[in-house]
């Protein structure tokens, strides 16, 4: 379901090279926000900053998908291609940004966030949905049967286990605090008796699921380039409660159960 376009191919291999770059990186040190803040500069509000970095993620490819289709797409919509295939990929991805910018971004009761971090990640988030949105609306091609593939109901099984993992995670860690509370406590229940960082374990399950459906240079960029961003934030946040709590429990692994 590929096709011959420059822009998807240049901007797929930069996913995958900033990722393997930011993982090198970032893989002794951490990126400044949240419980690593820098204690001066500018600075969001954690609510505000994470509606801003997420939406454009929901907001390019929803515009991408309202836009009047072209000839080629026209014909394929009579024959139902693109309303089974591309419009039901796509919306699942919107799905996850969806949360992300209208429920979590409301319900985190996070630290203010750096304002370089939120104009990073709204660029990320802008590039990444155009760059999906534009591949699976004018470039993929579907078979027919495609619908009943195994490849693709693995691959949406493992998109909402994974959702499921990343928002039920996040509401622990919400409550771990009262209001009005800055003290750290220890995160258990779900996955976090397997891991640290329960909630990155889930998304980095997502997409990789998202990229079993689409089986694209695309989406496996997304896919590399999550694992290599937040694979280390969960191992930082790991090697940070077991500095700071006497009794973390030793079996939890950083972000793979039972292995990393």
């Amino acid at each position: 379901m590929e096709c011959r376009d420059a822009t998807v191919s240049w901007l797929s291999w930069t996913l995958i090279v900033g990722g393997v770059a930011y993982l090198l990186r970032h893989r002794w040190s951490h990126t400044p926000y949240g419980r690593y803040s820098p204690a001066e500069g500018l600075f969001c509000p954690a609510r505000l900053g994470w509606l801003l970095q997420e939406v454009p993620s929901f907001l390019v490819p929803l515009l991408l998908l309202l836009l009047p289709p072209g000839e080629e797409e026209q014909e394929e919509a009579t024959e139902g291609v693109r309303s089974t295939g591309r419009t039901l990929l796509l919306c699942t991805f919107m799905l996850h940004y969806f949360q992300r910018s209208f429920i979590y971004s409301f319900l985190t009761k996070g630290r203010p966030v750096p304002l370089p971090i939120v104009l990073y990640g709204a660029i990320f988030c802008s590039l990444n949905g155009f760059l999906q949105g534009h591949h699976l609306l004018h470039c993929a091609r579907f078979e027919h049967t495609w619908m009943t593939h195994v490849r693709m109901a693995a691959g949406y099984l493992l998109f909402v286990v994974g959702m499921i993992i990343n928002i039920h995670s996040d509401h622990i860690l919400r409550h771990l605090r009262k209001p009005g509370e800055v003290v750290y406590r220890i995160p258990r229940g779900g996955l976090f008796e397997f891991v640290s960082g329960a909630n990155f374990f889930g998304e980095i399950v997502e997409w990789i699921g998202f990229a079993v459906i689409a089986w694209s240079l695309p989406s496996f960029a997304f896919a590399v380039f999550t694992i290599c961003s937040i694979g280390p934030r969960a191992y930082h946040h790991h090697r940070d409660y077991l500095q700071r709590f006497e009794d973390y429990p030793c079996s939890r692994k950083a972000v793979i159960p039972f292995i990393l």
